[in-house]
């Protein structure tokens, strides 16, 4: 399983697998059971759906490493108009659907200016959320991206303290991370990691990544933020739910979070035993990285792949 996924996550960056995969004749349902749809109205009629079954979001405008300006500002005005969206809808009350945003997607990879670019660009979409009354997630990327994206959340803090970070257990340096960012105000999802690392950065093996991300979520419910512990193992959702105990957090001061259509049943029972569980959609066109980072996260993902592409479903 370990070579799969390090293979799944090579395609993810690969562009003639890329090439394949979108031409490929895929049913939609493929897709779509991890993609709702590609406009905004999709975004929003999913969200409204999750939302009815006691269930937050977190929404993310697909696409990443934008490589011009004009990319990059499509891509803020994107969030602007989801944004708008939601508001519309009656969906960011309380900041009950929020969204994410890949500071790549904003320019960070645009050169010597990128890091001002995606600093410009994440600071109007943070604007327009505040409008909308909800707030923004700053996804976390590769591990060359980490310290330009910690800096860029700093600065946003500044005049919007409730942006929330996301941090990488597999990622050696992140329990320190944690630890700076356990503060009060600080909004941090916890996720194991997604992306090809090599080893001198990352830990590769399965059962050293769940001790690292129970060390890191050790610190951040002992610490004075507000957690949001992103996982579908229920090994690690029941070690959650006993940090919890142990600090004296009651509900509400944490989250649960999962992607959308992996586990729907396991959401909707930690909804109805009271817990904050957070659903993740991505919508959009610029689907191909995700979709192959999300086959190579669970065996059971690659498995339905293959028996859609057969049509043996």
């Amino acid at each position: 399983m370990d070579v799969l996924r390090g293979a799944l996550l090579q395609a993810a960056e690969s562009r003639q697998v890329r090439g394949l995969v979108e031409t490929a004749p895929i049913s939609r349902a493929v897709v779509k059971r991890y993609i709702p749809g590609t406009e905004p109205s999709d975004a929003v009629a999913a969200c409204r759906d999750l939302v009815g079954q006691g269930l937050s979001t977190t929404l993310d405008h697909l696409g990443e490493d934008t490589t011009d300006l004009a990319t990059a500002r499509a891509v803020r005005d994107a969030y602007r108009v989801l944004l708008e969206a939601l508001a519309d809808a009656g969906l960011t009350e309380g900041g009950r659907c929020e969204v994410s945003v890949k500071l790549s997607a904003v320019g960070q990879a645009l050169g010597p200016d990128g890091e001002k670019i995606a600093l410009e660009h994440a600071h109007e979409i943070c604007a327009a959320a505040a409008a909308a009354g909800t707030t923004v997630t700053l996804d976390m990327e590769d591990h060359t991206t980490v310290d330009s994206t910690l800096s860029i959340l700093r600065e946003l803090r500044r005049d919007h303290p409730w942006v929330g970070a996301v941090l990488q257990a597999y990622l050696y340096r992140t329990e320190g991370d944690c630890v700076d960012l356990a503060h009060e105000g600080s909004r941090v999802r916890l996720c194991k990691g997604a992306y090809a690392e090599p080893e001198s950065v990352a830990y590769s093996d399965k059962r050293e990544v769940d001790l690292a991300y129970v060390r890191c979520a050790r610190t951040l419910m002992a610490g004075a933020g507000y957690p949001m512990l992103a996982t579908h193992d229920p090994r690690l959702i029941d070690i959650g739910n006993a940090l919890a105990v142990q600090n004296k957090r009651q509900q509400g001061t944490y989250e649960y979070q999962m992607l959308y259509g992996i586990r729907p049943d396991e959401q909707r029972r930690l909804a109805a035993e009271g817990e904050t569980m957070r659903v993740y959609v991505p919508y959009g066109t610029d689907w191909y990285g995700y979709f192959m980072r999300r086959l190579a996260e669970r065996p059971a993902n690659v498995a339905f792949f293959l028996r859609s592409l057969v049509g043996t479903r």
